[in-house]
Parts: structure tokens; C-alpha cells; sequence
């Protein structure tokens, strides 16, 4: 069980970045930290210790999966659910980023006012 008060979310486009703040901090009412790209993700999740990681699978430079991968060798975030987000939600696709170990993919675009809903389906309280 995990209490989420805290989410992160990594993605490279800045207007995904400001819709999904207002849904995950108005709508969900979690203090929500954002990350523009891998490596700042990395930087941000060990020093902000989110109890939830939200990942964009496309991006330039350190794409989602390998994002995942350094997140998980980092013993700050070893433990942290992270959940894929990404516009290609076929099965095997999908398959694929929970055999990595994500909890659980959302498609893009997300709806804000249903995102936060989305999450807990996916991360029991």
C-alpha cells in the first residue's frame, strides 16, 4: 500500500508538463514535482523522494525505459512505482514496460480531470 503525496512527472514537452501539474495538484491534491528530461529526473527524484514517478517513454536523449532502468540502480528510488505514460498503448507495448517493472501505463493524451483517478486504479492507497 502506498500513500501518495508526492508525485513526480517526467516529460519532455513543457505544456504536458503544465496540464499535468494542475491535474495531479488541483484534481489529485498532490504536491507534484516536475522533470524535463532523464537526467533530470534522476537528479530530482533522489533528492525529492516522490512516492510516485510518472514517465513519458519518448524523449530526447535518456528515453523513458532507460530512465526507468537508472531509477531503479538508484537506491533512493529503487522501490518508487513508476508508471509509463506514452501515446502508443498497444498490448505488447505495454507488456513490455510492465515486464521492466512499471506499475502500470497511461496513455497521452491523458484526460487531467481523470488522471489522478487513472493513477490510484493503478497504485492502491
Amino acid at each position: 500500500m502506498t500513500t501518495l503525496r508526492k508525485v513526480m512527472l517526467v516529460d519532455d514537452e513543457e505544456d504536458i508538463r503544465a496540464i499535468g501539474k494542475l491535474s495531479l495538484s488541483r484534481v489529485g491534491g498532490w504536491v507534484t514535482v516536475l522533470a524535463a528530461s532523464g537526467n533530470e529526473a534522476l537528479t530530482k527524484a533522489a533528492e525529492e523522494q516522490p512516492d510516485l514517478i510518472l514517465l513519458d517513454v519518448m524523449m530526447p536523449g535518456m528515453d523513458g525505459p532507460t530512465t526507468f532502468s537508472r531509477l531503479r540502480a538508484q537506491d533512493a528510488t529503487a522501490r518508487t512505482p513508476i508508471i509509463f505514460m506514452t501515446a502508443k498503448v498497444q498490448k505488447q507495448e505495454v507488456a513490455r514496460y510492465l515486464e521492466l517493472g512499471a506499475v502500470g501505463v497511461i496513455g497521452k493524451p491523458f484526460d487531467p480531470m481523470t488522471l489522478p483517478k487513472e493513477i490510484l486504479k493503478l497504485v492502491p492507497e
